[in-house]
């Protein structure tokens, strides 16, 4: 307010007590000029400053405290900005995704989707559920229980996947440290499977995996109870099995993911056997010749021989019904 005061007066030439009137401000409030001293607090701030140099003030106004000085939180502040004493902070650096869309797949294993879920037990735990997706037939392929997940964990499952069914051709996830680490990005490159990383704060992009989320948070997580990481595990374990082979799928066209891969599986082998059934067989080829090759040679000398022979007649007879006509 008194810089607002000085402002007035300097722009427009008013008196002290027309721009404090103005301004609506009491001129002893402008005209008070403080007689504190903040000289011993700003040495203070320097000493704690230079033996802690990334600590900021609010953590240097817990040390003032433990001290035994007792001053306000704010005064630290001004005091603290006025000497110069704050940091920059280090902005955190992300790596830039580029939006992938969600392609129409047309076959299983084209595209696995990975994320995690989190919920707790009944201690107070906190546990995470690893979920691998196919995006075609919707099939859950693994509900992974645990603590904590690092990434040598994480392609253990998927190694296990593999196994049974083969390589994926595109793996969907987030930018979790688990998906981005060196082993992670290894073990896709070694495989030769496509890896692709959605966007920051954009959960829309992996959204077969944040729809089935949806469905386990609301018929497994939020009505169990689990005591214990064991139980957790048999029990989303056995909601897997009756998601995968007895809970009808509305983008199935009601049928469960187990029926429409078994079905999309069978409609491609007799694709197959048809289109092998539809080719077209070759000719027969001509039995070899049981000539000698000088006698194969003779037979084509003739043959053109007669053929010059035939030509010259045929200009001679040419000619002369010409002289006739």
């Amino acid at each position: 307010m008194k810089a607002a005061v000085e402002h007035v007066r300097q722009e427009y030439a008013f008196s002290e007590r027309r721009a404090c009137r103005l301004m609506m401000l009491a001129v002893t409030t402008y005209r008070y000029r403080s007689v504190r001293s903040d000289e011993p607090l700003r040495t203070t701030l320097v000493e704690l400053a230079r033996e802690k140099p990334r600590f900021g003030y609010r953590r240097l106004h817990v040390l003032l405290r433990r001290s035994g000085e007792r001053v306000n939180h704010k005064r630290v502040h001004r005091v603290y900005r006025e000497a110069g004493l704050a940091i920059r902070r280090k902005k955190r650096k992300h790596c830039i995704r580029q939006g992938q869309p969600l392609l129409v797949r047309t076959s299983a294993n084209q595209e696995w989707a990975l994320d995690f879920a989190h919920d707790a037990v009944a201690y107070g735990r906190t546990i995470r559920v690893l979920s691998v997706l196919d995006a075609y037939t919707r099939e859950c392929l693994a509900l992974e229980v645990d603590t904590s997940f690092a990434s040598r964990r994480v392609t253990r499952v998927l190694e296990g996947i593999v196994a049974e069914r083969g390589l994926p051709q595109t793996i969907r996830c987030d930018n979790g440290p688990e998906l981005t680490s060196r082993h992670f990005l290894a073990w896709c490159v070694e495989r030769q499977v496509e890896l692709l990383h959605i966007q920051p704060g954009k959960p829309t992009q992996n959204a077969h995996v944040e729809s089935f989320h949806g469905r386990l948070r609301e018929e497994c997580l939020n009505l169990s109870w689990f005591q214990n990481l064991f139980e957790a595990r048999r029990r989303i374990a056995a909601w897997r099995k009756e998601y995968n082979e007895q809970r009808p799928h509305s983008s199935l066209g009601y049928q469960t993911p187990q029926e429409f891969a078994a079905a999309q599986s069978a409609g491609l082998d007799m694709a197959e056997r048809g289109a092998r059934n539809s080719t077209p067989s070759l000719a027969p080829r001509a039995p070899p010749s049981r000539l000698k090759p000088e006698m194969e040679l003779k037979k084509v000398v003739v043959f053109l021989r007669e053929r010059k022979q035939g030509a010259g007649h045929n200009n001679q007879y040419l000619r002369s019904s010409g002289a006739c006509q």
